[in-house]
């Protein structure tokens, strides 16, 4: 390990991660791996047609005790907490005053307690803003002592289902604490990747374990940074710090579905009025897909202009989508050119490359709707 890698954390599934020869990079302050032999090519469409196993144990998870944790939570979140059935997962959002996204998250209604899950690079940030907000309304407890691992793909719900029978049938964006060979686990539905897959919550002590059970599948192959972002990109799902942050709100982000009715209505989260107005009147800029004509890619903070060479926007995410065999992109856009179909040029290396805004996602989705 060279000096600059020491002081980044490590997961606890670190140590198979060098055995299976991944290739470790920096990301949110650990050691992950960004691919393994098998290569981001084959391991995104791997995860497409069977399925993949992440380690996403850098991500935090959080539980939320008190008298009513739904209805503090709701304070910071526009997403409707106290509805919440038990036993399902909410997308969600943290707010600024001025209505920007201090980060993504789930939500799970767990009985006792809501279950949180926020993005590693922000974890530090979301656990200290939630204990500085909701003093003396909700305990925040980071669970450190836990591992996350994430399955995706077609064939998850079979993998899965031969270790917890009960998983194979789990409806989306719900939770089931369950057994796997004994171990107790988490486990929810629900993905990043536009594919059906699971999310498997356990004691550190036993990932390896878990991990090494599933991998053992045929169906089933170690999946590094590299593909999640290529799979998420083809989504069109959000990364945050990239697509979405702090200067973004969720109107402008195209997650307007993000913002429950009830919430819409009665407000009493922040940024309540720059996101009313923007719903009634529209945001003054858009995220959209951006699909390049030809096969060079744009990348993120390629400048787009339009028609004229006048900048409009620019884009926050981009590269070769494996699936749509074709350079995909999403990004900002002025909200008069936001539209599906209008032509744009896509400034790469100085140069104008020709584009269109397109719909997304750009491949087929096959998320589990039972």
């Amino acid at each position: 390990m060279n000096e600059a890698s020491e002081s980044l954390k490590t997961t606890p599934l670190h140590s198979l991660h060098l055995e299976l020869k991944g290739k470790m990079v920096p990301f949110a302050g650990y050691d992950m791996p960004v691919q393994y032999p098998l290569g981001i090519l084959k391991e995104h469409q791997h995860t497409r047609a069977k399925a993949g196993l992440f380690d996403v144990s850098h991500m935090g998870q959080v539980r939320l005790t008190g008298e009513d944790p739904a209805a503090a939570l709701e304070s910071l979140v526009p997403g409707d907490i106290k509805g919440l059935a038990r036993g399902r997962m909410r997308y969600t959002l943290f707010l600024n005053e001025q209505g920007g996204i201090l980060d993504d998250l789930m939500v799970t209604n767990a009985g006792d307690h809501l279950f949180l899950v926020v993005n590693a690079a922000r974890k530090d940030h979301d656990v200290a803003h939630m204990r500085e907000r909701l003093k003396g309304r909700a305990e925040v407890e980071l669970l450190d002592d836990l591992a996350l691992m994430a399955l995706q793909g077609p064939e998850a719900a079979a993998v899965l289902g031969r270790f917890i029978p009960e998983a194979a049938t789990m409806k989306f964006m719900s939770y089931l604490p369950a057994t796997f060979d004994g171990i107790p686990v988490i486990i929810t539905r629900s993905g990043y990747t536009g594919e059906d897959g699971y999310e498997i919550s356990c004691d550190k002590s036993d990932a390896e374990t878990i991990a090494r059970a599933l991998l053992a599948e045929d169906e089933v192959e170690a999946i590094g940074l590299g593909a999640r972002d290529s799979l998420r990109l083809e989504a069109g799902l959000c990364l945050y710090g990239h697509d979405i942050d702090e200067t973004t709100t969720p109107v402008e982000a195209g997650l307007e579905w993000a913002l429950s009715k009830r919430r819409r209505e009665e407000g009493g989260f922040p940024g309540y009025a720059i996101i009313k107005d923007q719903l009634a009147n529209g945001a003054p800029r858009r995220r959209v897909g951006l699909q390049p004509e030809g096969r060079q890619p744009a990348r993120e903070h390629t400048d787009v202009c339009d028609a004229d060479g006048q900048k409009i926007g620019e884009v926050t995410s981009g590269g070769f989508g494996p699936t749509a065999s074709a350079p995909v992109a999403m990004g900002y856009v002025d909200r008069a050119h936001a539209a599906v179909g209008t032509p744009v040029q896509l400034m790469v290396r100085g140069k104008p490359l020709a584009a269109k805004v397109a719909a997304m996602p750009f491949v087929p989705q096959r998320y589990y709707r039972g």
